[in-house]
């Protein structure tokens, strides 16, 4: 049976009041707080099992968080230096995903000479998340699609498109929303002028 462990008594005032305070805090950084309330919960003589169930945590956490209090103060309730997640892409890989999303996709038409034509019509014609993330990890790059999402934002990039018809330069060239719109105009005029003609007679 693992020996009981508590937290030791502020050594004054300048150290339980905010220790005491960050348990109550509703805006510092939450790992500060929970770590806070598991001091105060034990200075309250709870046991670590107890403080484990109510704050949803394992015994063993706040056990080791209590002997980092219990060896540095105040400032056991924060990380190690070089703890915590480390950045996961280098400002080189970063580069890369932002000149992806500004290159031509890969499945997107094309003019080459008079015709439109894609590279690899089989892949996107567009850059949506999905298909940056995909395009990434085909070179290498280990990303994940809120990353990117954050990269392009910062960059002020675009990475998807309302409309999903093909752009072409050709004058006569009609988007198809456009199109099927006119046809219905004109069909509609076409009626209208067979049912005046049929009561002109």
């Amino acid at each position: 049976m693992p020996k009981l462990l508590f937290a030791r008594a502020a050594q004054d005032e300048k150290e339980e009041r905010p220790i005491r305070k960050l348990a109550g805090s509703r805006h510092a950084p939450a790992d500060w707080i929970l770590r806070a309330k598991m001091i105060v919960g034990s200075w309250e003589g709870k046991r670590t099992t107890a403080i484990a169930a109510e704050l949803g945590c394992h015994p063993q956490t706040v056990r080791e968080r209590i002997a980092r209090f219990n060896a540095e103060g105040i400032d056991g309730l924060g990380d190690r230096p070089g703890a915590g997640r480390k950045p996961r892409l280098t400002e080189e890989e970063r580069g890369k995903i932002v000149a992806l999303a500004r290159s031509t996709p890969p499945g997107k038409a094309v003019r080459m000479g008079d015709e439109l034509q894609a590279v690899e019509p089989e892949k996107e014609a567009q850059w949506s998340l999905d298909a940056l993330v995909r395009a990434a990890h085909n070179k290498g790059i280990q990303v994940e699609r809120s990353q990117i999402r954050r990269i392009l934002l910062k960059e002020g990039i675009r990475w998807r498109h309302p409309r999903s018809w093909a752009e072409s330069t050709d004058p006569e060239f009609v988007p198809k929303e456009r199109g099927s719109s006119a046809s219905t105009l004109t069909r509609q005029k076409g009626r209208r002028s067979s049912a005046s003609t049929s009561s002109d007679q």
